[in-house]
């Protein structure tokens, strides 16, 4: 293992607080004062990309199952929303998540390719 890179374990610990955050911040009420990118859909889209580099930090030989995992983890956020009184279930918001899967899985590429050649 490199030198400066954390422990499987550590990326586990990281992925799984990530998750739980996102989620609870998903569900909180809308008249708290959250942490922001100053729009939605760039919190979606960043929070998913973000939590498939974590996720692929934590289960490397995992990418199909987080692609998938995360695709439903988003659904269900959108779904939990609903049953939420000042919050609802956005399609959109759904996409953002692809988006941010899709660009954490390219950007995980690159990286894994950069480390292959040093």
């Amino acid at each position: 293992m490199h030198p400066y890179i954390a422990s499987t374990g550590f990326w586990r610990f990281t992925f799984w607080t990530c998750i739980g955050t996102v989620m609870f911040l998903a569900l909180m009420p809308n008249d708290t004062d959250m942490p922001s990118l100053g729009w939605d859909k760039l919190n979606h889209f960043f929070a998913f990309a973000v939590m498939f580099i974590l996720g692929r930090l934590a289960y490397p030989k995992r990418k199909r199952e987080l692609l998938g995992g995360l695709f439903g983890y988003g659904v269900l956020i959108e779904f939990m929303q609903t049953l939420t009184p000042d919050r609802f279930m956005e399609v959109v918001d759904v996409v953002a998540d692809c988006l941010g899967i899709v660009t954490g899985a390219a950007m995980d590429g690159l990286f894994r390719k950069r480390r292959q050649s040093d």
